[in-house]
């Protein structure tokens, strides 16, 4: 039952992006309606995800989501600097990784209960992490003391991008080399194809995109409704919201048993947005009206830093356990607390 009704609500993408060209809704309805419409799509990719790492293991199947997950976050963030919104796009990136490290991964392990985690892949991206943190105080410090737009910035981010994504290449492939190498059971016999998973997961990315552009351009409005900052807006609502699909995916593939794969698409994807999408966003913005520099607030540097070694705590060990999960989910509302204040 649960599942057809799944399958039929999907109907709400098309209509979240016609209500928002032809129906001229208000900005909280449009909100509510796109918001529900990323949640059959969140397990769409969840479900794709689950058949594809019946081919390739869990590791790459981790890779596959964060990857499909994070696109249309990147689109959304390089609209938004386009339309010259920095703080919301520095907020989101800050936002999703955190999401990432302590809501989603401490959700998987509460769903998922005592399990296995792959201690030896999550290393590798949570000292990626790690390092990227550090390389981002180059411009984030300079940014505490005047305008963190300013052009000097900017010439201080682009060199750091450049290692970044240089880093990001670097770690994808070894990570990649890892699981290549590690043992795969076969696939179920109600697997979906290979080709197929990589289809649907192309299909629901794309829906997603869409879907997530109408939420964004509603929720200015949204938030001046119910009284809320636009750092906030940015930091919170937009990250969680932007990054359902993967958030909603890795919760649900926990609940299978499957606390593996579901703590790779965690770490993955808060690896790749501050290693990958951060940088490439960076970098595409200078061929745009608006730069972007990476230069982060001491309350976006501190969460990261705390998110970061929280994870590597939780899993160095590799066995995902409840109380962690609960122990992580309590960190986020503890950030949530401190950015709304901030």
């Amino acid at each position: 039952m649960a599942r057809t009704l799944l399958w039929g609500s999907l109907v709400l993408a098309p209509i979240a992006v016609v209500a928002d060209d032809g129906l001229h809704l208000g900005a909280t309805p449009l909100f509510v309606l796109s918001a529900a419409a990323l949640v059959p799509l969140a397990w769409l990719i969840g479900e794709a995800t689950g058949h594809a790492a019946e081919h390739t293991g869990p590791g790459v199947g981790g890779f596959l989501n964060a990857s499909f997950g994070n696109a249309p976050e990147l689109i959304i963030a390089v609209l938004a600097v386009a339309d010259g919104l920095p703080v919301v796009v520095r907020g989101t990136i800050t936002g999703s990784v955190v999401s990432n490290l302590l809501l989603v991964l401490g959700a998987a392990m509460i769903a998922g209960g005592r399990g296995p985690v792959d201690a030896r892949s999550l290393r590798w991206q949570v000292a990626a992490l790690g390092g990227a943190i550090v390389l981002l105080l180059a411009p984030s410090v300079p940014g505490w003391h005047g305008s963190p737009n300013r052009h000097a910035l900017v010439v201080v981010t682009i060199p750091m991008s450049l290692v970044l994504l240089a880093a990001y290449l670097w770690i994808t492939f070894a990570n990649l080399r890892i699981h290549r190498d590690a043992e795969r059971k076969a696939p179920h016999s109600d697997a979906w194809s290979l080709q197929r998973s990589l289809a649907v997961l192309a299909c629901a990315t794309v829906a997603t995109a869409f879907v997530s552009e109408v939420l964004v351009h509603s929720l200015r409005d949204f938030g001046e409704t119910v009284g809320l900052s636009e750092f906030f807006i940015a930091i919170v609502i937009v990250a969680i919201v932007g990054n359902a699909a993967e958030h909603g995916g890795a919760i649900l593939i926990a609940r299978r048993g499957n606390t593996q794969l579901a703590t790779e698409i965690a770490i993955t994807s808060a690896m790749q947005v501050a290693v990958f999408v951060a940088p490439a966003i960076a970098l595409i913005s200078l061929a745009l009206s608006h730069r972007l520099t990476l230069a982060f607030r001491p309350i976006e540097i501190g969460t990261l830093a705390l998110a970061t070694v929280l994870a590597w705590l939780v899993t160095r060990d590799g066995v995902s356990k409840r109380w962690e999960g609960w122990l992580l989910a309590a960190a986020y509302g503890g950030a949530v607390v401190a950015y709304y204040f901030s």
